[in-house]
């Protein structure tokens, strides 16, 4: 692989500042920094295994904020952050296994229900979740931190989604409980790449400071500006998401 000049991880880092601000949101920062590594010249395999290195400082920064601003429900994180993080582990294994293609129209009809869900304004029930809301927290976060170990588009608006129905959290308390999950998945695949070698730091590392401030940026947007911006930037990821993967499965 021929390395990549300066000028090229400068305008990597750039596209990792604007993936980090939108991720802290809503999700879906992988939408510009996988094609960009892709279309910089690595491989898939080291394009994957890089974002997640970048990816993975972005979801610390997000999480630190959401946490310091009291954007997340302390309660579930032991839980969340754990079941997350075996998921994603399970996933990434499986993905060695099985090709995650099939998935594709699964998840686009999920990610149009989920788009369903964001735009209907629902009255904030945050602190009156429902009683079983507790039990079902590990198998939500174990299901998509498997998904994000495995395929991973949209799981950012999948966890919003989840959290606004089960715990009645509002759009902005939803999406700072979602970086729990995100956090436990990124670093749980991070791991195993780490293990392989196949992370390429010299890309990684500059386009990993540039997502942590964008994530730092976008998370007290989201907290400042509350669930009307919110809600307009995860239908806006959605529908992305959406037209994208339909490009792919026709094309």
């Amino acid at each position: 692989m021929t390395p990549l000049e300066p000028w090229t991880i400068a305008l990597l880092a750039l596209a990792a500042f604007g993936a980090g601000l939108v991720d802290a949101i809503a999700g879906g920062g992988g939408l510009v920094t996988v094609p960009v590594l892709l279309a910089a010249g690595l491989p898939v395999p080291v394009a994957l295994a890089t974002n997640k290195g970048q990816a993975s400082f972005g979801a610390v920064s997000s999480f630190a904020s959401f946490w310091t601003k009291g954007g997340i429900d302390r309660a579930r994180v032991p839980l969340a952050f754990a079941c997350g993080f075996i998921g994603s582990l399970a996933g990434a294994r499986v993905l060695l296994l099985v090709k995650p293609e099939p998935l594709k129209p699964v998840v686009l009809v999920l990610l149009l229900a989920a788009a369903g869900i964001v735009a209907y304004p629902r009255k904030p029930k945050t602190g009156h979740a429902r009683p079983w809301a507790m039990l079902a927290l590990g198998p939500i976060a174990f299901a998509l931190g498997f998904y994000d170990g495995f395929f991973g588009p949209g799981v950012g608006s999948m966890l919003i989604v989840a959290f606004v129905m089960v715990f009645g959290d509002t759009v902005t308390r939803a999406s700072g409980n979602a970086k729990v999950v995100n956090l436990a998945s990124n670093l749980a695949a991070l791991l195993l790449f780490s293990l392989k070698g196949a992370v390429l730091w010299r890309v990684a590392a500059p386009m990993a400071a540039a997502n942590a401030a964008g994530a730092f940026v976008g998370a007290r947007l989201a907290l400042r500006r509350g669930d009307g911006f919110v809600r307009a930037v995860v239908l806006g990821v959605v529908t992305v998401l959406v037209l994208k993967m339909a490009y792919d499965l026709v094309w």
